[in-house]
């Protein structure tokens, strides 16, 4: 497909929507670990939350039967990926692709969260 459709319909942000299976250790890993600041939540018990960071939002979903994904499901740019690599190292969470420099461009890393879930970092060089 060569034609760009022109439908005239204006897009907005969109946000990374993260399976977890446990509310709590999914906020003290991005609040407590990565520094994500909680701007909302629904349910009783909490079953939502949107998570903001500068101009990153991530949106936590409970999924008691969440199965961790062998694929990354978010891919997060950074100003210093050396810095989050580091402090994603010091908290223990697994890192699926070491930090390095690419031919594209960025140098860049992938990590798992504590539910799997595989997020791709990226800085421009």
């Amino acid at each position: 497909m060569t034609e760009i459709a022109d439908h005239g319909v204006r897009f907005g942000r969109i946000a990374a929507m993260l399976p977890v299976k446990d509310i709590s250790r999914a906020m003290d890993f991005y609040s407590g670990v990565m520094g994500f600041t909680k701007v909302f939540e629904n349910g009783n018990p909490v079953g939502f939350v949107i998570l903001k960071r500068d101009a990153a939002e991530l949106h936590l979903t409970l999924q008691p039967n969440h199965e961790i994904p062998n694929f990354n499901v978010a891919h997060l740019m950074v100003d210093d990926a050396d810095a989050l690599y580091a402090l994603c190292q010091a908290h223990g969470a697994r890192i699926i692709k070491r930090l390095q420099d690419k031919d594209y461009g960025l140098r860049a890393f992938v990590f798992e969260d504590p539910d799997g879930n595989r997020i791709d970092v990226g800085q421009v060089i």
